[in-house]
This record gives C-alpha cells, sequence and structure tokens, in this order.
C-alpha cells in the first residue's frame, strides 16, 4: 500500500535593515578674550650708610697736622723751652755766683753747652693703624610692592551645531514562501 506524501518546502523571509548614519557637526569658536595686566605699583625708599674715617692721630704720627694743631704744639714747645732756658740760666746763674768759692764754674758751664746728646737717629714705622678711629652707620632699604589685578574681559562663543536626524528602513529582501505538495 502505498501512503499518501505530503512535501512541505518553506523559504525564510530575510528582513534586510537600509540605515542612513545621523550627520553631527560641532564646532566651538574659541572664547573672545582681552587681558590687560596694570603694572605693578614699586615704592622704594633708601637712607645711605655712612662710614667715618678720622685719620687725625694716624697723620699726627706722619707730621700732617692742621695749622690750628702746629700752632698750638709749638707754642707749648715754645712755652717748655722758654722754662728749661730761663731754669738753665738760673743754674748758670747760681754756678756763677759760686766763683769766688774756686773752681772752675765758667770752664764747667762750657763743657756743659758742648756736650749735649746728639739725637737719636734710627728708622720707626711711622702711622699707627691703630690710631684710626672709624665708625659706620647702616643705611636702610624699604621696598613696598603693591600687585594690581588684572583686568580680565572674556566673551563665550556659543558652539554651532547642525545635526541631521539618521533613518533606519526595513526592507524585505527575501519573502517568506511556504510550498506543500501532495502525492498519493
Amino acid at each position: 500500500m502505498e501512503f499518501p506524501q505530503l512535501q512541505i518546502q518553506t523559504t525564510r523571509g530575510i528582513l534586510g535593515l537600509q540605515i542612513d548614519k545621523p550627520i553631527q557637526e560641532i564646532e566651538q569658536p574659541k572664547a573672545t578674550q582681552q587681558i590687560e595686566q596694570p603694572a605693578a605699583i614699586l615704592e622704594m625708599s633708601t637712607t645711605r650708610p655712612q662710614l667715618s674715617v678720622d685719620t687725625t692721630e694716624n697723620r699726627a704720627d706722619i707730621d700732617l697736622k692742621s695749622p690750628l694743631r702746629r700752632g698750638d704744639e709749638n707754642a707749648q714747645y715754645g712755652m717748655q723751652q722758654l722754662m728749661e732756658g730761663i731754669a738753665r740760666r738760673a743754674q748758670e746763674g747760681q754756678q756763677l755766683m759760686r766763683i769766688e768759692d774756686g773752681g772752675n764754674a765758667l770752664v764747667n758751664l762750657i763743657k756743659q753747652d758742648t756736650n749735649r746728646p746728639l739725637a737719636p737717629l734710627g728708622i720707626r714705622f711711622v702711622g699707627d693703624r691703630l690710631k684710626v678711629h672709624t665708625s659706620f652707620t647702616q643705611g636702610t632699604l624699604n621696598i613696598n610692592a603693591s600687585t594690581q589685578k588684572p583686568i580680565i574681559d572674556v566673551q563665550i562663543n556659543k558652539p554651532i551645531h547642525n545635526y541631521t536626524q539618521g533613518k533606519v528602513t526595513g526592507v524585505m529582501e527575501q519573502y517568506p514562501s511556504i510550498e506543500i505538495d501532495w502525492k498519493v
């Protein structure tokens, strides 16, 4: 016996998508800015340092004296020599008064005048550095700086935005089908 046969053949459906991508364009213009920086205010004040060097005594050691000091010293030396001369003459007078006592008073006086000691001759260092007097007054420096704030002017520019929307369309690339066949 023969059985009837049923044959079924199917074709599946294929759905395709047609996609148009979206287009987006964004442009950001730079901000417009102006910056100005005023100069800082700088104030400075100073007092000068002072150095005082007194070499009066040092210069006197090497015989560089002021006219007033030299005059005072000469007057003092003259007064001293005058007093020594008066004392010497008085002593000589005392010796001459005793001439009647005998002795060689006159010869002794002449010998005393001729036997005076000579001034010492030698080398000496002039200008003692310890006799230089110095004084120093320190100077000052005051600085006052005042900063100035910058002047900033900024204008922000909005972005330029263009957008084209995308699109998706369904397309049947293959339609489904069924074929049924009977055989007896």
